[in-house]
C-alpha cells in the first residue's frame, strides 16, 4: 500500500538560493496561504491553497493553522552534545575555557547510559527549537557516537556526526592512538554511515589536539570513505592560532596544516574560522568546504567577529551553527538573532531572507544536503517547522506594527525562540508538538 497523503495549510516561505548571490527578491518563496502536500516522508507539492485543494483526493487530512507560517526544518552545522550540561559556563576564552569545563564534561561520556540519557535531552531540545538536521560533535569514546545515532536512528533524523580524533594536549583519557582512532572510526562508520538518515563525520577535534600522524589517519579515512564528512575546528582564538602556529612550524598557516593532510575539500565543515586571511578563505571557497557561522559562542568566549561579508565576496559556502555549550541557546533564531548584533558591529546589516537561508538552505549547502533538506520544494525530506507569529505577548503586539513580510521576519528573528516552534515535523512525521500534554 502507498504512504497516505496529507495536506498542511498556512503561510508557507523557503528560500531558493542565497540573497548575496541572486539579490533579496529573488531568493524566497512566500505563499500567504499555501498548501504542502506531503507523501512518504516527502514533500509531493507545494502552491497556494487555492490551486492544490481542488486536486487533493478525496479524505486527504488537511491541518489548516491560523497565524502561523511554515519553514524548513533549521540545519545546525555545529554543535557539542555532550557540551550540553555545561552552557553558560563562563570565566575563560577558548582555551582554558576547554581545560576548565568541557573535558571534565566529557569524561563521563565513557559511559554508554550517561551518554544516551543526554543524547535524549539534546536531541529533544533540537526538536524543540525546530532543529531538524545537525552535524554533531561527540567525544573520544565510540560509546559517545553509538548513543547519539542510536537516539537519531529512533526518530528518522537527518544527523552527521563521528567519533572525535584527539591524540595530544588533551587529559589521557580523553587522547586515544592515531591507529584506535582509525580502528575505532572505521567501526563506526561501517555501523552507521548511510544507515536511515544518518550520515559520518571525521572529526579530529582541532588541530591543537592532534598529531601529524593523526591528522593523517582523518585524510586517509576520508579518501576509504569517499562520502562521509569532515568537521573540526578552524581559527576560533587568536591565542589558540598562535599556539597552532607553534605545534606545526613547517605549514603557511592553520588551514595548511588541515590541508596538507587532504582535509579540505566540498565535504569538509570547519568551525569559526574568524582569524584567518583571504588567501586562506579563497582556499577555502576553491575547494567547495563550508564555513560554520557561531556567532553566540563567538561573542561568549570573546572569540572574535565572523567577517560574513568577505565570504560574500569570495563565494564561501556559510552555514549558522549554535555550537552548544560555548553557544548559549539552542535556538537558530536567537542564534540568528546574534548574527545580526555581529554584523551590525562591522557596519553591515543581516538581512531577514539571508538570515533564513543561513539557517535553512544555506546550512543544507554547507553540509551537502541540499538536494534532501533545507527547501519545501517538492522531493524534499519533509522536516519543517510551524512557527507561531502569536507565541508571546511582545511578538504579537509588536506585530500589529509591521509593514512588510521581511519586516515580520526580522522581528520574528529578534524575539523569536523556543516559544515561537508550535510544531516540528522530520521525513513527515511530527516530532515535537508546543502545546502537547
Amino acid at each position: 500500500m502507498s504512504a497516505p497523503l496529507h495536506a498542511y495549510r498556512t503561510a508557507l516561505l523557503y528560500s531558493l538560493d542565497d540573497p548575496a548571490r541572486v539579490g533579496v527578491d529573488s531568493s524566497y518563496r512566500y505563499l500567504p496561504d499555501g498548501l504542502l502536500l506531503v507523501e512518504a516522508g516527502r514533500i509531493r507539492a507545494i502552491d497556494s491553497a487555492a490551486n492544490l485543494l481542488p486536486q487533493l483526493p478525496a479524505g486527504t487530512p488537511l491541518q489548516h493553522w491560523s497565524d502561523t507560517l511554515i519553514v524548513p526544518g533549521f540545519v545546525d552545522t555545529h554543535i557539542h552534545y555532550p557540551q550540553t550540561g555545561i552552557v553558560g559556563a563562563g570565566g575563560e576564552q577558548l582555551l582554558d575555557w576547554l581545560a576548565r569545563h568541557t573535558y571534565p564534561a566529557e569524561l563521563r561520556f565513557a559511559d554508554r547510559d550517561y551518554a544516551e540519557q543526554v543524547a535524549r535531552f539534546f536531541v529533544a531540545e533540537l526538536l524543540r527549537n525546530g532543529t531538524t538536521s545537525a552535524l554533531v560533535f561527540p567525544t573520544v569514546h565510540p560509546e559517545s557516537v553509538d548513543a547519539f545515532f542510536t537516539v537519531a536512528a529512533e526518530l528518522d533524523l537527518r544527523m552527521l556526526c563521528g567519533k572525535v580524533l584527539m591524540d595530544r594536549n588533551a587529559p589521557p583519557a580523553l587522547c586515544d592512538t592515531a591507529q584506535r582512532g582509525y580502528e575505532q572510526s572505521q567501526a563506526l562508520i561501517e555501523r552507521w554511515h548511510g544507515r536511515g538518515r544518518l550520515g559520518y563525520a571525521v572529526t579530529p577535534r582541532f588541530a591543537g589536539s592532534c598529531s601529524d600522524a593523526q591528522l593523517a589517519i582523518a585524510g586517509r579515512l576520508l579518501r576509504e570513505y569517499p562520502g562521509v564528512h569532515l568537521h573540526t575546528h578552524l581559527a576560533e582564538n587568536r591565542k589558540e592560532v598562535a599556539w597552532v602556529r607553534s605545534l606545526f612550524p613547517a605549514r603557511s598557516s592553520y588551514l595548511d596544516v588541515y590541508a596538507h593532510h587532504d582535509l579540505v575539500g566540498p565535504r569538509s565543515v570547519f568551525a569559526h574560522a574568524i582569524h584567518l586571511g583571504d588567501r586562506d578563505c579563497r582556499q577555502l571557497a576553491a575547494s567547495g568546504a563550508a564555513v560554520a557561522f557561531c556567532p553566540t559562542s563567538n561573542l561568549f568566549l570573546g572569540s572574535g567577529l565572523f567577517d560574513l561579508g568577505r565570504a560574500e565576496r569570495l563565494g564561501l559556502k556559510v552555514g549558522i551553527g549554535s555550537d552548544i555549550g560555548a553557544g548559549t541557546s539552542f535556538s537558530l533564531l536567537q542564534t540568528l538573532n546574534e548574527a545580526y548584533k555581529v554584523e551590525q558591529l562591522q557596519g553591515r546589516t543581516l538581512d531577514p531572507f539571508k538570515a533564513l537561508y543561513l539557517a535553512t538552505l544555506g546550512g543544507a549547502r554547507a553540509l551537502g544536503l541540499d538536494d534532501r533538506i533545507g527547501s519545501l520544494a517538492p522531493g524534499h525530506e519533509a522536516d519543517f517547522v510551524v512557527l507561531d507569529w502569536q507565541a508571546t505577548p511582545l511578538l504579537q503586539f509588536r506585530l500589529q506594527q509591521a509593514q512588510s513580510l521581511a519586516e515580520r521576519l526580522a522581528v520574528l528573528l529578534t524575539l523569536g525562540d523556543d516559544r515561537v516552534v508550535r510544531e516540528t515535523f522530520v521525513a513527515g512525521q511530527s516530532r515535537h508538538r508546543r502545546d502537547a500534554n
